[in-house]
Parts: C-alpha cells; structure tokens; sequence
C-alpha cells in the first residue's frame, strides 16, 4: 500500500493508473477506522481495479465548541488496518494541502444543509460538502463509498454530484452495527459503558418507530413525539427523531412509501445518530 501526503504525488499515481485503463474507488475517512470503514473498503474493492482511502480530519465541518481537537486520531493502527483490507493507496493530507490560507469557495447545499443535523450543526455539512468535493477533484474517482449511517451526508453528497456535474457514481453502504444493535463510530470511544449499554436503545427506539408506521394505526406526528419521549425516558436528550421520504429527506405523509427514520441525540457529552430506511 502506499502512503501519500500531496495532491501532486497523489494526481501522478491515478494519472498511471487511468493510463493502464484502471479504475479507481474512493473512500473518504476522518480516520479512527473501525469495521464499519472496512466495510467501505471491501465494497470498493469489489467496485474497481484500485482503491484509494484519504483520512483527513477536516477541521471546516467542526464548529465553535465541537471536538475537533479531542477527534481520535489514530494514523498508525489505521494504515495497519487498510494494509491488511488491501488497500492500494492512503492519502494523508495536511490542512496546507487541502486549503489555501486565503480560502474563499465554500460549496451549499441549499435547504437540505440547514436541517436536521445541519440545524443543531451550524455550517457543519457546507464544510462536509466543500471538502468532499476538493477531493474528488484530487482524486478524480469512478465511483465513491459511503456509510449510510450518515444518511443525511449521504444525501448531501449524491445532490451535490448530481448539481454539479461531476461524473462520479455514489454509493451508499449498510451501517455495521455492535451485536446490540449500536451502529459502529468513531464517536462511541467516547461513551462510558453504562452510556454503551444505554445507546442500543437508540436503534430499537426506531425499530419500534419503524413496527408503528408498519401497523398504519398511530399519525407519523404521534409516533415521532413518542420516539421522543422514549428516548429521553432513556437518559438522551434529543436533537430531532423524524420521518422522512427516503428519496430527498422531506418531512413524510401517509401516502409516501419509501421512508427513512432518522435521529440524532446525546448521551452524556457524545452525540449519535442514526437512521432506519424501509418500505410501506
């Protein structure tokens, strides 16, 4: 596996390997890799000829008080890891590398950025959305990997693909999940193990959710409250529980079929998300 560090060196191996008439999968990470970024990678392999994963902890999608200098970073044990995956190339960036000083191009996506997570995390998915597309431009994949935990990222990303123009194939991948039903991140090394045991509610509070819209006997404004409560009844403090159309995460009516469920709460001092896709 190679080991790269600037864009100039990077642009030289894909320029080789487009020559040969290879293909090139792309995992973006911040690192800390766990089954759940593995996962990415096996997909990838199976996508394309070559694979290359970036871990940059991009300090643009943190806000005022969030944990970008306590983000776990943990470069060696991950090369180890994706070395063992089979990865072809990690590129390790700087901040120098990724953003000019005097950087002035942000990129929106207008609405969906501003709710949801966006709303409790301001500016946080323009940041997401900016870096992901410099990288792609670095990289200049065929096709790109990414969780489905992060529904709403997920989203954000094939729209802005989509707007842009740029001829890159998203794919989305089933979240990896602790044997108690947890959804694997970075952020769970955070949690005590009495908050541990206590976040697997958060995945069967949106089971139940999923059960109740299944039985079409409660309103989906009924079901949301009492996710709500249920999970404060629990110890988190919630953020938002709602019902979505899956296709562009607008608020869902009884006529929509393809729905996804998403969460975000807190527990102690960590937040988690996550979500439920299914069909009526």
């Amino acid at each position: 596996m190679q080991i790269i560090n600037t864009v100039c060196d990077l642009r030289e191996v894909i320029k080789a390997w487009k020559a040969a008439g290879e293909t090139v999968a792309f995992v973006p990470t911040m690192g800390n890799l766990h089954a759940g970024h593995l996962q990415l990678v096996t997909r990838a392999k199976e996508s394309a000829d070559r694979v290359v994963v970036s871990i940059f902890v991009n300090p643009t999608q943190f806000g005022v008080g969030e944990d970008f200098g306590a983000y776990p970073r943990t470069e060696l044990e991950d090369q180890e890891k994706l070395l063992t995956e089979g990865a072809d190339l990690l590129f390790l960036p700087s901040v120098a590398d990724i953003y000019e000083p005097d950087v002035n191009t942000i990129i929106t996506v207008a609405d969906l950025s501003e709710s949801y997570c966006g709303a409790f995390r301001p500016g946080h998915f323009s940041g997401v959305a900016t870096v992901v597309c410099k990288l792609f431009n670095i990289v200049q994949p065929d096709v790109a990997l990414f969780g489905l935990k992060d529904f709403q990222q997920l989203t954000i990303i094939k729209i802005m693909v989509r707007d842009l123009n740029i001829p890159i194939e998203i794919i989305g991948v089933d979240t990896v999940r602790e044997p108690s039903g947890l959804a694997m991140s970075s952020r769970n090394g955070y949690l005590t193990e009495d908050e541990k045991r206590d976040a697997s509610a958060l995945y069967y509070i949106l089971g139940v959710a999923r059960d109740a819209i299944l039985a079409g006997n409660q309103s989906l404004a009924d079901i949301e409250k009492k996710a709500m409560l249920s999970l404060q009844q629990v110890g988190f403090q919630p953020d938002y529980f709602a019902v979505c159309r899956a296709s562009d995460l607008k608020k869902a009516t009884i006529e929509d079929v393809d729905l996804v469920l998403l969460v975000a709460a807190k527990l102690g001092k960590t937040r988690l998300i996550d979500n439920i896709t299914f069909s009526k």
